[in-house]
């Protein structure tokens, strides 16, 4: 056959192949939210860009990276953890603008005042499908809000520091900032909890999450009053600071502590009996349970809101750590940042 009719032959033969495919009902699959692309109504082919926005840069999140790195091997995405350095407002500010002008499809943040960044957060929320983790802002146009029930997580603690007061006594409060709505909500726990108890509240600090001055606080605080029975943390830091502290002025046993979650220092004066009680939260599930729902609002659309809860709320629990159970806990823990 001469070699043009040999190519005209070839080109009827591929058209007409072509046809039966087409008339057989085939079509290109798009991949599956597992695959880490984007789904329906994005381009198939964009992998899906996806960022956990924490409060500060405490040893805390490393619990909740743990969590990430977890559902990251699972589903074959990447998740982008994004720290501010001095856990200040506007630094967490410029963080959420940058990811949201560079086209992340969700973003997950601990809001550090709430109130303050609402037009930030909705900014954030026009352009991307916005959760929060650990620290809610329920004003803004987030669709979720993974984390502890603050409030409840703070009558757990109140209803510990009962027992340590069973007369009564002074205590004082120490946190980062209180206009961060966990901080509220936790205090407005316990006060709820020890209401009746004859226990006062006799001062309030905040530190801004300056470590040095989160200790100096404390040590203030106990030189100022005399007759001070309990101190009590509200943020992760805020334990190792008060045992430091404590241990500094000679107190042990004369000034309680109870605090919050489960940094090394908090879980070490626990055993030596410098701090009482810590109330604990799950930072694993922080970054797993939140890692998951920004991969499937970033790649189902309308099926992954429709499966989000009624009350846009995921709690995910305390548990409450003394030296009962803090070798059992640091084992368990130990084994969850594997």
């Amino acid at each position: 056959m001469p070699r043009t009719s040999r190519f005209h032959f070839l080109s009827l033969l591929l058209a007409a192949c072509c046809g039966l495919a087409l008339g057989s009902g085939c079509k290109s699959e798009t991949p599956s939210a597992g695959s880490g692309v984007a789904g329906t109504g994005a381009d198939s082919t964009k992998p899906v860009k996806l960022a956990f926005v924490t409060n500060n840069a405490s040893e805390f999140w490393k619990i909740a990276a743990a969590g990430i790195r977890k559902y990251e091997k699972e589903a074959k995405v990447q998740v982008d953890l994004k720290m501010p350095p001095n856990g200040a407002t506007e630094e967490q500010n410029q963080l959420l603008e940058n990811l949201s002008s560079q086209g992340y499809d969700a973003i997950a943040v601990s809001a550090i005042a709430p109130s303050d960044q609402v037009p930030v957060l909705d900014q954030v929320a026009a352009k991307s499908k916005l959760i929060t983790f650990d620290s809610d802002a329920p004003n803004s146009k987030r669709l979720l809000y993974i984390g502890t029930n603050n409030y409840e997580a703070g009558k757990a603690l109140g209803a510990e520091i009962v027992k340590l007061l069973p007369s009564g006594g002074k205590m004082a409060v120490f946190v980062g900032t209180l206009s961060a709505d966990n901080a509220a909500q936790r205090l407005k726990g316990i006060v709820d909890a020890t209401a009746g108890k004859n226990i006062e509240i006799v001062d309030k600090r905040e530190d801004n999450t300056d470590r040095a001055k989160a200790r100096s606080n404390v040590e203030d605080i106990i030189n100022a009053h005399s007759d001070l029975n309990l101190v009590a943390g509200l943020w992760s830091y805020n334990g190792p600071a008060i045992a430091a502290a404590i241990e500094a002025l000679g107190k042990k046993g004369k000034v309680l502590a109870a605090v919050f979650d489960e940094e090394e220092g908090t879980l070490s004066a626990i055993k030596s009996g410098v701090i009482a009680v810590t109330v604990v939260q799950k930072p694993f599930q922080f970054g797993y349970q939140s890692s998951k729902w920004m991969h499937e609002l970033a790649t189902k659309g309308d099926a992954a809101k429709q499966a989000i809860p009624a009350s846009h709320i995921i709690d995910t629990g305390v548990e409450v750590i003394n030296q009962a159970n803090v070798d059992a806990f640091q084992k368990n823990l130990a084994e969850m940042k594997k």
